[in-house]
C-alpha cells in the first residue's frame, strides 16, 4: 500500500521540460486514450455500414452522443442523408473484429469484411448492432459541427441497452466489473488496451457534478 501511495504521490515532482510539436503532425507524435466505437450507418443500396471511430463521447450528461468524421467518409454522407446511426461498444475480444470494419471497400463499394461481424436490428431507427458488444446506442442526427478537416457528428439518443454484465449496482464492486468487462479503448494513433484494471478516482469530498 505504501508504495502505490509513492507511486501516486511523489514526494518532489520533476521539473516539466517541454518540446514544441507541429500542429499538423500532433496527434502522431505523442499517445492519447479513446473510446473505441463501431458507428453503423444505412448505405444508399438498403445494406448497412459498420465504421470503427475513436474520437466519440457523450456530449453534455444526457442525450446526445457525437464522434469525429470526415466528409469523405461513407459514414457520413449516409446518416447526412438517412438522418440517423448507431454506435456499439466492443469488449477486448472483438478487436478483430473492430479491425475489420475499417478494411477497403472493394471497386464496387461493398466492404465484404463486415460478414465477419454478425449484428442484430435496432430497436427504434433503421439500423444494426454489433453482436457481443456490451452498450449500444440508437441516434437521430441532430447536427453536424464543421471542423477545419473534418465534422463532429451529433446525434440525439433515442434508445440505450447494455448487456447485464455491464450495468453498475450497488450489489457488484466497478473494479470487478470492468475486470469481467474489459470494455476496449484505442491508444491513438496505433495502439488498443483491453480497460480490465481501475482504481477509484480520488475526488475531494466537495466535489459536485
Amino acid at each position: 500500500m505504501e508504495r502505490d501511495q509513492q507511486a501516486l504521490f511523489p514526494a518532489a515532482a520533476p521539473r516539466t521540460v517541454t518540446h514544441e510539436l507541429a500542429l499538423d503532425s500532433l496527434w502522431q507524435r505523442v499517445f492519447t486514450v479513446a473510446p473505441l466505437v463501431i458507428v453503423g450507418s444505412k448505405e444508399t443500396d438498403g445494406t448497412y455500414d459498420l465504421a470503427p471511430k475513436h474520437m466519440a463521447t457523450p456530449l453534455g450528461w444526457e442525450g446526445h452522443y457525437g464522434f469525429v468524421c470526415t466528409p469523405r467518409h461513407r459514414t457520413y454522407g449516409n446518416i447526412e442523408r438517412h438522418g440517423a446511426f448507431t454506435v456499439s461498444f466492443p469488449r477486448s475480444f472483438q478487436i478483430v473484429q473492430t479491425s475489420l470494419a475499417a478494411s477497403e471497400r472493394d471497386l464496387d463499394g461493398t466492404k465484404p469484411a463486415l460478414e465477419a461481424l454478425p449484428t442484430f436490428p435496432a430497436r427504434t431507427i433503421d439500423g444494426v448492432l454489433v453482436e457481443g458488444c456490451y452498450l449500444f446506442l440508437e441516434c437521430e442526427l441532430d447536427r453536424f459541427v464543421e471542423l477545419d478537416d473534418a465534422s463532429l457528428v451529433v446525434g440525439k439518443i433515442v434508445a440505450a441497452s447494455a448487456v447485464d454484465d455491464a450495468i453498475r449496482s450497488p450489489d457488484r464492486d466497478d473494479a470487478d466489473l470492468l475486470r469481467h468487462l474489459a470494455p476496449l479503448a484505442y491508444v491513438s494513433p496505433s495502439r488498443f488496451v483491453a480497460v480490465d484494471h481501475s482504481q477509484s478516482f480520488p475526488f475531494p469530498a466537495s466535489f459536485r457534478r
